[in-house]
C-alpha cells in the first residue's frame, strides 16, 4: 500500500509540475508574442480553465504528500517527504495569496475591458509563477529521491 501511495503521489505531482512548467516556459511566452495583443484572450481563457482545475490538483498533491508523510514515519526518506509536503503547502499558500488574485482578474479580461497595465500584471503573475514552479519542481525532486 505504501509503495502504491508513493508512486501515485510522484505521478500526480510530476504531472502537475509538467503542466506548470509548460505554461511558464512555453505556453505563456508563445501567447505573449502573438500580434495585436492576441495572447490576451488566450491567457484570459487559460486563466478561467486552469483556474478551475489547478486548485484540485494542488490540494490533491498536498493531501497525497501529507498522507505519504503520515504513513512513512521512520522509513528511509521520510525527511524528504516531509520537506516536499511542506513545499507543496507553500505552493498552495503562494497561489492563494499571490497568484490567484491576478489570475481572477485576468480571467475576466477582454480586449475591451483589460486595464491599461494588463501586461505588467501578467508579467508579475509570470514572475511569481516561475517561483512557484521552482518550489514544486523541488518538491517533486525530493519525492522522486524519497521513492528511490
Amino acid at each position: 500500500m505504501q509503495n502504491a501511495l508513493s508512486v501515485v503521489t510522484v505521478v500526480v505531482v510530476g504531472l502537475m509540475v509538467g503542466v506548470e512548467f509548460a505554461v511558464a516556459v512555453f505556453v505563456n511566452p508563445i501567447l505573449d508574442r502573438l500580434p495585436d495583443n492576441g495572447g490576451l484572450a488566450a491567457r484570459s481563457d487559460g486563466a478561467r480553465i486552469l483556474g478551475r482545475v489547478m486548485p484540485f490538483w494542488y490540494i490533491g498533491s498536498v493531501l497525497l504528500g501529507a498522507t505519504w508523510t503520515a504513513t512513512a514515519r521512520g522509513d528511509a526518506g521520510t525527511g524528504l517527504v516531509v520537506t516536499a509536503a511542506g513545499l507543496l503547502v507553500l505552493s498552495v499558500v503562494m497561489s492563494i495569496a499571490l497568484l490567484v488574485p491576478i489570475n481572477s482578474r485576468a480571467a475576466r479580461w477582454t480586449r475591451d475591458t483589460a486595464p491599461a497595465d494588463w501586461r505588467q500584471q501578467l508579467g508579475r503573475w509570470d514572475r511569481l509563477h516561475y517561483l512557484r514552479v521552482a518550489v514544486i519542481v523541488t518538491a517533486f525532486a525530493l519525492l522522486v529521491v524519497a521513492l528511490a
